[in-house]
């Protein structure tokens, strides 16, 4: 039997109901705020920035950069964590977060029950540089040296537990050599031992010396990600000039509270893959020395969880103490 014009009409209303009320729950009404566990002007934070401003035109709403500086990532994470989980507050992690979960001997969060991971925002190759004078200009050029010399060879990082020590350390294993890790507190002090040669070579974060590598005052002879850096395509990986399987990228990625439902989660993280795919969002970030990627949060996870068994297993070889 045909509908009547009135029963029309109360479908009619009942099925623009229902759409309103999806595309309600499936928008944002409000600022959101990522959370940066670090101070700003850093390489998370500027990248942070840059992608906010992407995001923001996603989801139709101003996304605010808050920076929470502590220990291990904690003060922002745990500001993050007693925020409501709706998708409104985020924290920035990546692999140093996954890093401070092997290092510290106890944090007031966990990594992977106290949070869902979002999506990947950018990846941060390290490259390793030598004085732009010397010697050493490909990778197999430093193992020869430093198993002709073992003890002998040292190589600059940053502090104890950051990414360029641990990578140093996962290429000393790697390549099975005998060489001495030099931490140093500021980029600029490294540059100044790899000028001055008290360091043979060192492993940096590409950012803050990309500009540098044009002097020729330093040399970048390798790169620590699986792929070769865009901005960069005459550097080898480290892995392709002979250690195979090596990679020590950082890299850096949106999480929420572990309660956020999954739409909301799912609706942040093709947000954020579609802002950082964005041809301008790729360009100005290749441009500052780094990668542009998104991820589903499944990836997302499965990096995060990789990264911890990774880095503590280096820390563990390297009999690095626990902070």
């Amino acid at each position: 039997m045909p509908l009547t014009p009135f029963i029309y009409r109360c479908c009619a209303v009942l099925a623009a109901g229902i759409v309103c009320a999806t595309a309600q729950a499936q928008s944002f009404t409000r600022p959101l705020t990522i959370v940066v566990g670090f101070g700003p002007g850093g390489a998370g934070d500027l990248v942070t920035r840059r992608v906010a401003q992407a995001l923001s035109a996603q989801v139709g709403q101003p996304v605010v950069v808050e920076n929470k500086p502590g220990a291990g990532n904690a003060a922002g994470a745990m500001q993050v964590l007693q925020s409501r989980p709706d998708g409104y507050t985020m924290l920035l992690t990546g692999n140093g977060t996954a890093i401070s979960s092997a290092l510290f001997k106890s944090l007031p969060y966990n990594l992977t029950k106290d949070f869902r991971h979002v999506s990947s925002i950018a990846g941060f190759d390290l490259v390793l540089i030598t004085n732009g004078n010397s010697s050493l200009s490909t990778v197999a050029d430093v193992i020869a040296y430093a198993k002709a010399n073992p003890g002998k060879m040292n190589i600059g990082t940053s502090r104890i537990g950051s990414t360029q020590h641990l990578a140093a350390e996962l290429f000393k294993s790697m390549a099975g050599i005998d060489a001495v890790s030099i931490p140093y507190k500021t980029t600029g002090d490294m540059i100044a031992a790899v000028r001055s040669n008290d360091v043979q070579v060192a492993f940096e974060i590409l950012s803050p010396i990309l500009g540098q590598l044009d002097s020729n005052t330093i040399k970048a002879i390798g790169v620590t990600a699986d792929k070769r850096f865009p901005g960069l395509p005459g550097v080898p990986t480290i892995a392709e000039s002979g250690v195979p399987g090596f990679e020590a990228s950082s890299w850096a990625g949106i999480s929420v509270p572990a309660a956020t439902p999954a739409d909301v989660v799912e609706r942040l993280s093709k947000a954020i893959q579609a802002a950082v795919a964005a041809p301008d969002v790729q360009a100005a970030l290749q441009a500052m020395g780094y990668v542009a990627a998104g991820s589903s949060p499944q990836a997302m996870t499965a990096r995060i969880e990789a990264d911890m068994a990774k880095w503590k297993s280096v820390i563990e070889r390297a009999k690095i103490p626990q902070q």
